[in-house]
């Protein structure tokens, strides 16, 4: 049996970092039983102790549920979640849906989903958008594409996380290069706003002035209002890491590469990343790119109060 005593689907979710972890939470406010599992067990101690259930391993999570939520980092995780040894695949109902939220080159998709297709499993590829808060809050957007029958099945677990559910297509990989269009612009948004404080910084312009014009102008973007901000606040904790976009950014470079498509500012942009993750802010947040343009031009930035 794949459902809980109530009738409701019992839900695992696999990957409590701050996603996974509101997004857990979330489902467990909505009135969903959810077993949450991490490679941290810090993690899932947090989860078991805010009123969840707590497991080991994915297979362990798995057992019994109608709808196993993946949140993890890549394709090469999500794989091993569903695949590897301990998976989810091996305990999971037939008919059970794995619905997966990673970023991921789209042909990855296809291919996990014809896997769990030929297990059996209902597989929805779902890349998820809004930061931690919101997943707390149950309001992401999601970006969805799948079988009729796996959105039937997820749709109570959806209905739960999203306030934006966008339904992009019966085929698995639509979701993921609709996520990839958004990793795009926002990686080349976040790069574009770091290089523009950074200047402002260095012309000698107060930056918190800079800050309020550009809100409230044309040259403002979602990335610079929330990213900015951090950089006025001298505040690098990650929300969204710079080693994120070094990987996204180049799944949007072999996604190009393939289609013979050129995306030359994409690819300056995943420069901007990549030398920031050399300089050892790989795991701080992105806005960090910003401090990379002040350590090689010698500019002052904002530091957080000790």
């Amino acid at each position: 049996m794949s459902d809980s005593s109530s009738g409701r689907p019992r839900i695992a979710v696999i990957g409590l970092g701050s996603m996974g972890f509101g997004m857990a939470t979330s489902l467990k406010a909505a009135g969903f039983e959810v077993t949450g599992c991490d490679v941290a067990a810090a993690s899932v101690e947090r989860f078991v102790t805010s009123g969840g259930l707590g497991a080991d391993t994915p297979a362990e999570a798995a057992r019994g549920c109608g709808i196993v939520v993946s949140v993890v980092l890549n394709a090469a995780q999500t794989e091993m979640i569903l695949f590897g040894e301990h998976g989810a695949a091996s305990t999971m109902a037939k008919g059970a849906v794995f619905i997966s939220c990673a970023t991921m080159d789209p042909d990855v998709a296809r291919s996990l989903a014809s896997r769990s297709d030929a297990a059996g499993l209902l597989y929805l590829d779902a890349p998820i958008s809004g930061g931690a808060q919101r997943a707390a809050e149950g309001a992401l957007t999601i970006l969805a594409s799948g079988s009729a029958a796996a959105f039937e099945k997820a749709r109570p677990a959806l209905n739960a996380m999203a306030a934006k559910l966008y339904e992009l297509g019966s085929e698995p990989g639509q979701g993921a290069a609709f996520k990839m269009i958004n990793q795009l612009l926002a990686g080349v948004h976040i790069a574009a706003a770091s290089e523009a404080i950074a200047f402002a910084a260095r012309q000698g312009l107060d930056i918190a002035k800079v800050y309020e014009v550009i809100t409230a102008s044309a040259g403002n973007s979602w990335m610079f209002e929330n990213r900015m901000k951090h950089v006025l606040d001298g505040d690098y904790a990650p929300r969204s890491a710079v080693d994120i976009f070094v990987k996204d950014l180049g799944i949007v470079q072999d996604m190009a590469r393939t289609a013979k498509f050129p995306v030359p500012i994409a690819a300056a942009a995943l420069q901007m990343f990549l030398m920031t993750s050399a300089a050892g802010m790989g795991r701080d947040d992105d806005a960090s790119v910003a401090r990379l343009y002040a350590q090689v031009t010698g500019t002052t930035l904002p530091v957080q109060p000790a």
